[in-house]
């Protein structure tokens, strides 16, 4: 397969309505895994994970049974399994997100299971109810499906980064408010407690930043990077990480986000793809633990 097939075209302008779609079709999956699971350290009983075909729950407990939910972004579903080999479908097409949102809980409920979650967005700017939001209605299976392909390569590399530290760090997983796949390495320290950002309660941030990373992960873009980008950063960022050289030279420091960042493109064009993802996510993590004297020789292979 040649370099192209594995890590398709994503411009942004193209499927940027499907993605605010699947952004909050996943914010309600997500907070179905939020509600029911118990609290993990930096909300990583939240996430979703990678799968052959698309996006995971994985196994949610409901009471004494239980269930997980799937996108399957080749046969474009939704999928609802439970332990005792119940299934239920929701075809992933053109629908508004109130659409989605009610057939996925009615779904639910009609396996014995009903839930009943926060219906607000979160990281977002607007903020409609899940049960309201007929905007955003929009589904191009061929642009879902070239998400989850570059979601497996960049998690496939994600995941050899993370191989190579023997410290606390986290699954390479995937976060439904930011909509990005991420790996986070800590240091063992504690941080100061985050300020906080925007359209996310603040006890969120410091509980996601009680102690000091190196984050690192793929993200599809957004205000006030309109491309798909790798990026990485440090909380809290130490003196001297900003100026750090970085590898490869199309890298750089991106001010307004206080991240390093790397053009998916870059990625996508070259002879080396992987060589190219590793070289950035390895310079970036040696910023972060040089700048912040985190003790290396304890943390790595």
């Amino acid at each position: 397969m040649t370099t192209s097939n594995l890590w398709p075209e994503l411009p942004l302008a193209e499927w940027k309505e499907t993605y605010e779609t699947l952004h909050m079709w996943t914010q309600i999956v997500g907070k179905i895994r939020l509600t029911l699971t118990p609290l993990q350290n930096h909300w990583w009983n939240c996430t979703l994970y990678l799968t052959p075909r698309g996006l995971t729950t994985s196994a949610i407990p409901y009471k004494d049974r239980h269930f997980r939910i799937d996108f399957d972004f080749i046969a474009h579903l939704l999928v609802i399994e439970t332990a005792d080999g119940s299934t239920k479908t929701i075809a992933l097409r053109p629908r508004s997100v109130a659409d989605f949102y009610q057939e996925t809980m009615s779904a639910l409920a009609s396996l014995g299971m009903p839930v009943t979650i926060w219906t607000t967005p979160v990281e977002v700017q607007d903020r409609t109810p899940f049960e309201k939001d007929q905007k955003h209605a929009a589904y191009d299976p061929e642009y879902a499906h070239r998400l989850w392909r570059i979601l497996m390569q960049a998690g496939r590399v994600l995941s050899e980064f993370r191989s190579r530290f023997t410290g606390k760090v986290s699954p390479v997983h995937f976060f439904w408010g930011a909509f990005d796949l991420a790996v986070t390495r800590f240091s063992g320290r504690t941080a100061p407690e985050h300020p906080g950002v925007p359209n996310c309660a603040r006890y969120v941030m410091v509980e996601a930043y009680s102690h000091e990373v190196s984050s690192c992960g793929f993200w599809p873009g957004g205000a006030p990077v309109n491309e798909p980008v790798f990026y990485a950063y440090a909380y809290p960022e130490p003196q001297g990480f900003k100026d750090y050289p970085i590898q490869p030279p199309e890298a750089f420091y991106h001010k307004e986000m206080s991240e390093f960042v790397l053009p998916y493109d870059v990625v996508r064009t070259t002879k080396s793809p992987d060589e190219v993802l590793l070289s950035f996510l390895q310079s970036t993590y040696e910023a972060a633990a040089t700048c912040a004297n985190w003790d290396r020789r304890a943390l790595e292979r």
